[in-house]
């Protein structure tokens, strides 16, 4: 039986929230609050052992580390709303220099990426080149 490919993805936070480096030191955390359909059916479509980038909205607006799918979408414990879920991320490693919106949005492999186009959902996939992009620009 075939391993499913893995499938990349994008989530952003306020470094004054739940900084990347805060995560790192939990370990892992549940990715919880999320309020938009889209993004929403992002998180649900996201399974174990998929790899996300962590980007620091706001205050820095960059992506700073990488994480991974640890536990696929379940009830969101913030609400009694039944159709919100959340995921489990866990830390994978911090990116050696922080990649900044600017230097995507200047690179012509990455100007097309959810982040550049759809700038303000929370949850995004990205294409398997883009995230390796991403993560070479960081080191």
């Amino acid at each position: 039986m075939a391993k499913a490919a893995k499938s990349y993805w994008l989530v952003k936070q306020e470094p004054t929230k739940y900084p990347f480096e805060q995560l790192v030191k939990d370990k892992k955390t549940t990715w919880d609050g999320v309020r938009n359909y889209q993004a929403r059916n992002n998180l649900q479509a996201m399974k174990k052992g998929d790899r996300v980038l962590y980007y620091h909205s706001n205050v820095g607006q960059e992506v700073v580390g990488v994480c991974e799918v640890a536990k696929e979408a379940f009830p969101d414990p913030s609400t009694d709303d039944a159709r919100w879920v959340a995921v489990e991320l866990s830390a994978v490693k911090a990116l050696k220099k922080p990649v900044t919106l600017e230097r995507i949005k200047a690179d012509p492999q990455l100007r097309d990426i959810p982040l550049v186009k759809q700038s303000r959902l929370s949850v995004m996939p990205l294409e398997p080149a883009a995230f390796t992009r991403i993560e070479k620009l960081g080191g």
